[in-house]
């Protein structure tokens, strides 16, 4: 969205803060765990006991990213019992995304992998 300014110039309002917004939301999906939960909770609601069994993680790290999902607004919790059931919200435009992302690493072939700023040599190092 575009609009003039007094001076005749164009300017985009909010441009800066919709792009850390922006940022913040592609942050969130940045761990490969993160993404993990993330695909299966498309399948459904679960507990975070199903999680580390189904993903193969720990307790304390499907917690962990749990809440990071949630302070981001993509999941939410309900009890039931003891347990919390976990469920996506906006599962249709979070899978959408996904799929987009899917599409375009098809098309970039190994250079995000490559990349010398993000790429697995980074993380290796950063271990």
């Amino acid at each position: 969205m575009t609009m003039k300014a007094m001076n005749g110039e164009t300017t985009v309002p909010d441009e800066r803060a919709a792009l850390t917004a922006a940022a913040c939301l592609f942050h969130g999906f940045s761990d490969p765990s993160r993404l993990a939960i993330v695909r299966h909770l498309a399948l459904g609601e679960h507990r975070v006991v199903d999680l580390t069994d189904h993903l193969g993680l720990a307790q304390s790290t499907v917690s962990k990213h749990l809440a990071c999902l949630k302070d981001c607004g993509l999941v939410t919790s309900r009890p039931e019992g003891r347990a919390s059931m976990w469920s996506l919200n906006h599962t249709d435009t979070v899978m959408e995304l996904l799929s987009a992302a899917e599409r375009l690493l098809a098309e970039t072939g190994d250079a995000v992998t490559l990349c010398p700023n993000f790429g697995v040599a980074t993380s290796v190092v950063a271990s």
